[in-house]
């Protein structure tokens, strides 16, 4: 069907396009909303974000019912638009926070980029680390320790950006993330859909109090956050 000029203002705008080495990776304007597309797989846009601070207070929580930890330290995977890194900064309990991101394009996007309104004063918290790095390097290389992981890298462990995520949900990328918590750490992995599979995989990988948590959207199935404390 030809584009009307009516039609032509919903079209998104392209604001930056990048190939990287996992593929290209856009940031768009639609609307007011701000929308980060990879490999032409729609990932996340600016419009709600419950669902990633929800990933961090659950988290936070599940630390909280585990007993008093100072300062405890916060991994988050994958930067996105930023919500989840707001939220955790606005947060006076968390101590350090690491952000892995291991495209430098979404970087930039904050870094004084379109996306800055959405992280800079999280940015400029002297807790807050940017590290650009693939997440399952990270995790299976680090000398850092954390006690939580809050995971936002794919639609789920289903659902992956690229090929390779997909051996963060194994029971090898989940020796990973043990690797790096500390004793009765906390894992948190978003999704936007249950996979019992995954849960299966976490006790398996010796998680323990694993469940699955239902995040109400505006529109469509919730999201969830599958919940699990490190072995050890």
């Amino acid at each position: 069907m030809p584009v009307t000029s009516h039609d032509s203002h919903d079209l998104p705008e392209v604001l930056d396009r990048r190939e990287g080495p996992y593929g290209e990776v856009v940031l768009r304007r639609h609307g007011a909303l701000l929308q980060i597309i990879a490999n032409g797989c729609f990932l996340m846009d600016t419009s709600d974000g419950r669902s990633e601070r929800r990933l961090v207070d659950a988290a936070a929580d599940a630390l909280t019912a585990s007993g008093e930890r100072p300062a405890p330290h916060l991994l988050i995977g994958g930067l996105g638009v930023g919500f989840s890194l707001a939220h955790a900064a606005a947060d006076p309990r968390w101590g350090r926070i690491a952000v892995v991101e291991r495209e430098r394009a979404v970087i930039d996007w904050h870094l004084g980029g379109p996306l800055a309104g959405m992280s800079a004063e999280a940015l400029a918290d002297p807790r807050t680390e940017i590290v650009e790095a693939d997440l399952i390097d990270h995790v299976n290389e680090t000398s850092a320790t954390y006690d939580a992981l809050c995971l936002d890298i794919d639609n789920g462990p289903d659902w992956t950006v690229t090929d390779g995520n997909g051996g963060l949900y194994s029971g090898a990328g989940l020796a990973g993330c043990a690797r790096v918590l500390r004793p009765g750490g906390v894992l948190a992995v978003w999704s936007a859909q249950p996979s019992p599979e995954f849960e299966e995989t976490l006790r398996i990988a010796g998680f323990q109090q694993v469940r699955t948590e239902e995040i109400p959207v505006a529109r469509g199935v919730p999201d969830v956050v599958h919940l699990g404390v490190g072995p050890g």
